[in-house]
C-alpha cells in the first residue's frame, strides 16, 4: 500500500470513529466550566492562561486510557469495575456518581435559564422546553443521529472565539501568559487554579467516553485514529477555554477586576464592546448548557446500567432498556424541576457538586490505572513503564488538587 493510500485510509477511519472523544472533551465546557473560566479572566485577567497547557496534558492522559480500554475490551468502565472489583464497590460508586451528576444537571438547566433570561425569556418557559428537547433527542433518536447533533453542537462553541476576536483583547499579553507560569500565594488565586483543573477533568467524563467508544463499535484496529480524535477533542476544549478567559480579561478585568455571580455576567459585560459579541457569548452559554444537559444524564444512565448489569444504549428502544431510559428521564425531570423552585439555593448545590466530584475523581482514576495494567484484561495494550510513571504522577497531582478543592469548597460553604 502506498503512503498516499495509507494516509487516505487513516483519514477515512478517523472520520468514521470521530465522536466520543471530541464530544466528551467539548461538553466539558459546560455552564460550570464557562463560569469558572469567565471568573478566572474577570478577576485575574490573562494570568491564568498558562494553566491550560498542563490541564490539556492531564486531560489527554486520562481520556486516552478510557478510549483504549473501551476499544480493547469492548466494555464500559463501570462494567469493568464490577467484573474486576465486585458489585459492592460498583454500587457505592454509582450512588455517588448519580448524586454528583444530578447536582451538575441542575447547574446546566440554570445555565439555560440565565442565558435565555438575558433576552427577556422566563425560566418557567425555557427550562421545561429545554428539558423536553433533550429528552426527545435521546429517547426518540439513534446513536448515529444523536451523535450528529452533538457534533453540530460542538461547532457552536466557535461563538466564543468570534466574540473574543470582536472585542480586540491584548493578544501579546495573552500569548506571553500562556507560556509563562505564575503562582501567587493568594487563597483566591490558588482556589481558582484548582477549580480550573476540577472543572476540566470530571468523573462523568471517564465513564461516558468509554461507554460511547463501546457503543460506537470502535475496536483495537481503529484505536490509533480514535486516540487522535481524543487528543484533537482535548486541544479543542482548551482552545475554547482560552478564548473565554481572553474575552473576560478584556471586557471585565481590563476595566475593573471583579468576581462574577454567574456566566451570564460575562456575556453582559461584553455589551459595551458590541451587542453581537454579547449575544454570541450568551448563545455559547445556552448551547453549552443544553448540550451538557443531554450528555450528563446520558452518561449517568450508561454508567449505572452497565455497572449494575441492566441493558443500556441509545440504539435500544424504551421497552428494551427501560431502566436506562427511566433513569435518564428522572435525572432530567428532577434537574429541571429544582431550577424552577423559587429561591432554591442553586449556588450551594453547585458547590456541593464540586465537593462530590472531588471525592469521586481520585477513586475513579485509581481504578482506571489498576484496570489498564491488567495483562489478562488488556493484553499488549497495557501501559508502558514510562506511561505508568506519567499516569501515576498525573493521578497523584489530580488527587492532591481535588482534595484541596474539597477543602476550599467546604470552607466556602461553611462561611
Amino acid at each position: 500500500m502506498t503512503i498516499l493510500k495509507r494516509f487516505r485510509l487513516h483519514i477515512a477511519v478517523f472520520f468514521a470513529v470521530i465522536g466520543p472523544g471530541f464530544v466528551t472533551a467539548m461538553v466539558d465546557n459546560d455552564s460550570g466550566g464557562i463560569f469558572t473560566y469567565s471568573q478566572a479572566g474577570a478577576k485575574y485577567g490573562y494570568l491564568p492562561l498558562w494553566t491550560l497547557l498542563p490541564i490539556t496534558i492531564l486531560l489527554v492522559i486520562t481520556q486516552e486510557m478510557n478510549a483504549r480500554m473501551g476499544a480493547v475490551t469492548g466494555k464500559g468502565l463501570s462494567d469493568l469495575i464490577r467484573e474486576e472489583f465486585g458489585l459492592r464497590t460498583t454500587f457505592l460508586m454509582m450512588a455517588l456518581l448519580v448524586l454528583t451528576n444530578l447536582t451538575n444537571v441542575m447547574a446546566e438547566f440554570a445555565g439555560i435559564a440565565t442565558s435565555l433570561g438575558m433576552f427577556g425569556l422566563s425560566r418557567y418557559i425555557t427550562v421545561p422546553l429545554g428539558a423536553v428537547a433533550v429528552w426527545f433527542l435521546v429517547v426518540k433518536g439513534t446513536y448515529r443521529s444523536v451523535e450528529k447533533i452533538f457534533l453540530f453542537a460542538c461547532i457552536v462553541y466557535g461563538a466564543y472565539i468570534v466574540s473574543a476576536l470582536m472585542i480586540k483583547p491584548n493578544w501579546k499579553e495573552a500569548l506571553i501568559n500562556s507560556v509563562h507560569p505564575q503562582l501567587m500565594l493568594e487563597p483566591g488565586y490558588i482556589a481558582m487554579l484548582i477549580g480550573m483543573v476540577g472543572t476540566s477533568i470530571a468523573p462523568w467524563m471517564q465513564f461516558y467516553l468509554q461507554a460511547a467508544v463501546v457503543e460506537k463499535g470502535v475496536t483495537a484496529k481503529e484505536y490509533v485514529e480514535s486516540r487522535i480524535e481524543v487528543i484533537v477533542g482535548c486541544i479543542a476544549m482548551a482552545v475554547i477555554a482560552f478564548f473565554i478567559i481572553v474575552a473576560c480579561a478584556r471586557a471585565i478585568w481590563a476595566v475593573s477586576p471583579r468576581d462574577i455571580t454567574d456566566a451570564s455576567d460575562a456575556a453582559l459585560a461584553l455589551k459595551p464592546f458590541g451587542v453581537y459579541a454579547s449575544v454570541l457569548f450568551a448563545a455559547g452559554l445556552f448551547n453549552a448548557s443544553l448540550f451538557a444537559a443531554s450528555i450528563l444524564p446520558l452518561s449517568t444512565a450508561y454508567t449505572v446500567c452497565e455497572g449494575l448489569g441492566f441493558e443500556a444504549g441509545v440504539n435500544k428502544r424504551f421497552r428494551e432498556a427501560p431502566i436506562f431510559y427511566w433513569l435518564y428521564t428522572l435525572l432530567i425531570a428532577v434537574g429541571a424541576g429544582v431550577v424552577l423552585i423559587p429561591k432554591f439555593p442553586l449556588i450551594k448545590m453547585i458547590l456541593l457538586s464540586q465537593v462530590l466530584n472531588g471525592v469521586l475523581l481520585p477513586v475513579v482514576l485509581i481504578y482506571m490505572v489498576l484496570l489498564i495494567n491488567k495483562k489478562g484484561l488488556m493484553g499488549e495494550w497495557t501501559n508502558s513503564r514510562f506511561y505508568n510513571w506519567v499516569t501515576w504522577a498525573s493521578v497523584a497531582i489530580l488527587i492532591g488538587l481535588t482534595l484541596a478543592l474539597v477543602g476550599i469548597t467546604v470552607r466556602d460553604m461553611a462561611g
